[in-house]
């Protein structure tokens, strides 16, 4: 059973090269346990298309998948330029100038969708175009416009993404495309929201707290791509013990905070994540060169191991199968080193484990955890309702599978995206866990050879208890 089970999940994007009903179900089917929905492409109708084909998929497998509405934070592009096209030298002096509601004359005054003027100062970096360009502030020149020397040769293009490393946004990540978002998203049927560009804790208490008014039991998953975000150990533990869930954004960070410390930052919060049993998701170019060709490089599958091996709970992909021309391909790829890798290789150990919210949770988990291993049972059942149970059993890493059963299908739908967890919905009964077993069993669950029945694992809790507090061990 654990050699065919996928521990470390896959989030896959969806866009035009698999924004139909059909390539939805087919990545589900290939193993996608969850997608992600960009809000910086698309409406809101395509949103609402997505997400129910996503759900018939998730029906048809009989398994719950998580649905990420990413908000696009306050990514600063620059506007249209003249023939899409504009050459910029070394020593160039270029005026950024907020709005779009000019056209671009091919001068070296270009329109940017974001007013920089009462954010940048004298001297900070600029890049644009994925770093290709770097120049640095040298003038505000009017309260809606500041003056930047370029620093290497190149050209820039239409709509292409600025970072600013060392500027100082003040909490401002939500921008008014993000809030409507947010808005419009609450009333969808999302799983998580990601934020994007978080500096600090607060960003996320911010979010939380719309989430809540709003009604919304989405959870939060912080990416982490801005140098202030990763400034100090601390200040990234913070951000981690704020949020429901981490994603490594590797793209924005590398050119951020330099490409030399992104495997170092992703190793750190990974493991941050499994010390307070938090999801951490690894994204950006994992498979890249799938966009354009059916194999993916060398390189590339030593990266997806690298993640699986370090125990993160997700591995995306965004351009392989949001624009690529081989998605399945990918999702197919990224299996295959999933399931080798943890079939031939521990995860990783982690130098601590966070002081618990809940330690009788923890403690039992652990317990039931090692117990499985020593007594090499076929499986762990998590009878859950918060989805707690499972979460904190994940944080584990056992090399035993979790079936999660809970009668909230939010709940079910969130554990998709969490380490060795399968969630299945069922109505709530003393013993829902040992029928759900004997009703897999010899299907998704299967004996060892030779073998007739199934050894589980049952972690459990009373329904009007304060938590998980039981330990069952049963042949199915």
């Amino acid at each position: 059973m654990s050699k065919l089970f996928k521990r470390t999940k896959i989030l896959a994007t969806v866009g035009p090269a698999t924004n139909t009903p059909e390539l939805i179900e087919e990545m589900i089917m290939a193993g996608v346990n969850g997608c992600r929905l960009n809000c910086s492409h698309g409406s809101n109708e395509e949103r609402d298309q997505q997400i129910k084909w996503i759900r018939e998929a998730a029906e048809k497998k009989g398994r719950a998948i998580a649905i990420l509405q990413d908000l696009q934070g306050p990514k600063i592009r620059l506007g249209i330029l003249k023939d899409n096209h504009l050459d910029v030298k070394r020593g160039d002096n270029l005026i950024l100038e907020a709005g779009v509601g000019y056209e671009h004359d091919g001068s070296m005054r270009v329109p940017v969708q974001y007013n920089l003027a009462d954010k940048v100062k004298v001297g900070e970096p600029l890049s644009m175009f994925d770093g290709k360009i770097k120049a640095k502030v040298v003038d505000i020149v009017t309260e809606t416009a500041i003056k930047v020397e370029i620093l290497n040769d190149g050209f820039i293009m239409s709509k292409k993404g600025l970072n600013l490393p060392e500027t100082d946004f003040g909490g401002d990540i939500l921008t008014e495309k993000d809030i409507a978002d947010i808005e419009y998203g609450a009333g969808c049927d999302y799983d998580y929201v990601s934020l994007s560009f978080v500096q600090n804790a607060g960003d996320i208490l911010k979010l939380k707290q719309m989430l809540l008014a709003l009604g919304s039991e989405a959870k939060v998953i912080a990416k982490i791509e801005t140098k202030k975000a990763i400034s100090s150990d601390e200040h990234l533990e913070e951000i981690v013990k704020a949020a429901d869930g981490i994603m490594v954004a590797r793209g924005d960070m590398a050119v951020e905070a330099g490409a030399e410390v992104v495997p170092i930052i992703q190793r750190k919060l990974i493991a941050m994540c499994r010390a307070y049993g938090k999801p951490c998701i690894v994204a950006t170019q994992m498979l890249s060169s799938m966009v354009d060709s059916p194999e993916p490089t060398r390189a590339e599958v030593s990266d997806v191991a690298t993640a699986v091996v370090q125990g993160a709970d997700v591995v995306m992909l965004s351009d392989e199968t949001a624009n690529g021309k081989y998605p399945i391909e990918a999702v197919k790829e990224m299996k295959k080193v999933i399931l080798y890798t943890q079939n031939h290789s521990r995860v990783a150990a982690i130098s601590k484990k966070a002081e618990a919210e809940n330690v009788i949770q923890s403690e039992i988990s652990s317990a039931a955890a090692r117990m499985a291993e020593k007594i090499d049972a076929d499986v762990i059942i998590c009878q859950t309702a918060s989805g707690a149970t499972a979460m904190t059993m994940a944080g584990q890493r056992p090399n035993v599978p979790i079936v999660s059963v809970t009668p909230n299908v939010r709940v079910a739908n969130q554990l998709a995206l969490i380490y060795a967890n399968a969630a299945f919905v069922r109505p709530y009964s003393p013993d829902f866990g040992f029928e759900l077993a004997k009703e897999l069993k010899g299907g998704y669950l299967k004996t060892k050879d030779g073998e007739k029945d199934l050894l589980a694992v049952i972690v459990s809790g009373n329904k009007n208890n304060i938590g998980t507090d039981t330990i069952k061990v049963r042949y199915v």
